[in-house]
């Protein structure tokens, strides 16, 4: 409750009091008390969004980092303000890392490690770094997780889905857009940077995957003293991609630097599907060597061999002009609501074919593209996967950085090559087996079913209980024109007998020159009076069911 109150006066302050209402939230939760300022009031709604966030803390902080990769589903105004958010926090102290590192290693300080320096390097919302020694001399960064930041997290993460709830319980929008369960996906990456140990998985499958590449260096991680709240790598020095003047100073040229950089994470995407999902300018270093080195691997995307083959196949479908062949891909990638304007999905389309064609490599913006892409997700209502947002994100990150580096280098002159290759791959023998390989199992295990299955279909039918359901599009229209049949065929019967029986009697008594009656009764008399009692109560039940 006391959280729920932070959080309402929060929004009551940055000018957001009218979502507590809507929300539902009740008065002993949003109290009276510090509105909103007239100055807060003339600030854009970003500001104050970004304002509200920072003012909550780190769940929330981290909340609209990761919002901000989700432009597909968020204008851009507001994602420009998410990524200012800083994650700025004060250091805890030093002695309540020494307890922390002891207590999850199970050893005292000194016998881990030879030296450990008082001061951290950095210090963030989740957790902050040291610089330290190992016993055999080795340089190392050891990254400490805050005190009780768990507990808050969740604490936090169970509040905002609730809202969630409530928002889509009360809020046409928030239903349109499926605020849950775009809460539930940034919740979820959230609790995975809480996990030191899937960092430490995923710096250990990029080290694997970087010994392919030249010039490209990843950390290595010391499994012995790393565990969920605190991670041991190897400390590297470099000069941060963002510090211009001293690469130049170094004798780095940023072409080549801008160049390296690029191609690290096109390979990352397109040839292991294992890509990092923040790589901005201090999470790159650039080593005396000339070697690149990626830090922090706490946000990591992940491309399967079916998401790669569709991020191709739109790739191809871009390159070829091609306006089916971008819906195809768009809808094997993502969800196309049903509501959705297919006509107007296609003009969209065709308008940004057009705005890029025959447009020179050189002159082509890598971000623009993804922004194009994702304003076009946003005005349909296409949820995007997760990964391929992510994705996006990599790639307007990487454009900035090479920008920053070199104005006149464009990403697709590392892109083409890349692109060119990932398209024959798909044609490539090796390939092609490797796929039918991996899918032989599957086969083999449907394969072993079918006996099994072939035995229960036999034993239903021999003992009558085999049931046939059909299912028929627009069924009840479908039953009333059955109806209708019917109840005409049924009228016509009717009609035709009465019509064959009074003929009948009426030519017997003629032969005879008999008078119309049977046993001196009027038998033609009454069974036509009979029959048209019965035909008049056949027709007005027809006409009375209304499907005639």
């Amino acid at each position: 409750m006391k959280r729920y109150r932070e959080i309402g006066l929060a929004l009551l302050r940055n000018g957001f009091g009218y979502i507590a209402k809507d929300l539902g939230l009740p008065d002993r939760i949003v109290a009276r008390g510090d509105q909103d300022t007239h100055e807060m009031r003339r600030r854009s709604v970003g500001e104050r969004l970004r304002s509200f966030l920072e003012e909550l803390g780190p769940t929330f902080v981290k909340l609209g980092q990761l919002a901000s990769t989700r432009a597909d589903l968020i204008p851009a105004s507001l994602i420009g303000e998410l990524e200012r958010l800083q994650d700025q926090v004060p250091p805890f102290a030093y002695e309540e890392a020494v307890s922390i590192i002891e207590q999850e290693l199970g050893a005292p300080l000194g016998v881990l490690y030879a030296s450990f320096h008082k001061t951290p390097l950095a210090s963030a919302s989740i957790g902050q770094v040291y610089q330290a020694v190992l016993i055999d001399g080795t340089a190392v960064a050891v990254k400490v997780q805050r005190p009780n930041i768990t507990k808050q997290i969740e604490t936090d993460l169970d509040i905002l889905i609730e809202l969630a709830k409530m928002a889509e319980h009360r809020l046409e929008w928030a239903r349109q857009y499926q605020i849950r369960d775009m809460v539930e996906e940034l919740a979820k990456a959230i609790r995975t940077e809480l996990d030191y140990e899937k960092e430490a998985r995923n710096a250990e499958r990029f080290a694997s995957y970087a010994s392919k590449y030249n010039g490209l260096r990843i950390p290595a991680v010391y499994g012995q003293l790393s565990s969920k709240k605190v991670l041991t790598m190897e400390f590297l020095e470099g000069i941060k991609l963002s510090d211009k003047e001293s690469l130049q100073e170094a004798g780095h040229h940023a072409r080549s630097i801008a160049e390296r950089y690029a191609e690290a994470i096109l390979h990352q995407v397109l040839s292991d599907g294992l890509f990092h999902g923040d790589p901005h300018p201090g999470n790159v270093l650039v080593m005396a060597s000339g070697d690149l080195a990626f830090l922090d691997f706490g946000m990591v995307g992940r491309l399967g061999s079916q998401r790669k083959r569709q991020f191709g196949a739109l790739v191809i479908a871009l390159r070829n002009q091609s306006t089916n062949g971008v819906i195809r891909a768009i809808s094997a990638m993502g969800f196309i609501p049903d509501q959705a304007d297919m006509e107007l999905l296609r003009t969209d389309v065709d308008e940004l074919r057009d705005k890029y064609y025959k447009v020179p490599l050189s002159q082509l913006s890598l971000g623009e593209s993804v922004n194009d892409l994702f304003l076009l997700a946003r005005r349909h209502q296409i949820r995007l996967p997760a990964e391929l947002t992510l994705l996006g994100k990599t790639f307007l990150t990487m454009e900035g950085v090479v920008t920053m580096l070199d104005p006149d280098f464009s990403v697709f002159d590392v892109a083409e090559p890349i692109g060119r290759q990932l398209f024959l791959e798909q044609f490539n023998i090796r390939v092609l087996a490797g796929q039918w390989l991996e899918e032989i199992p599957e086969y083999a295990a449907i394969a072993a079913d079918v006996p099994a299955g072939v035995r229960k279909l036999l034993t239903a039918l021999r003992r009558g209980k085999f049931g046939l359901e059909i299912t028929v599009p627009e069924l009840g229209e479908f039953l009333r024109k059955m109806d209708q049949i019917s109840n005409r065929l049924s009228l016509s019967i009717v009609l035709l007998s009465f019509s064959i029986i009074m003929v009948g009697l009426i030519i017997g008594s003629s032969l005879r020159h008999q008078d119309n009656v049977l046993w001196n009764i009027p038998a033609i008399e009454i069974g036509f009076g009979v029959a048209s009692l019965l035909f008049v109560w056949i027709i007005y039940s027809i006409y009375r069911s209304g499907r005639f």
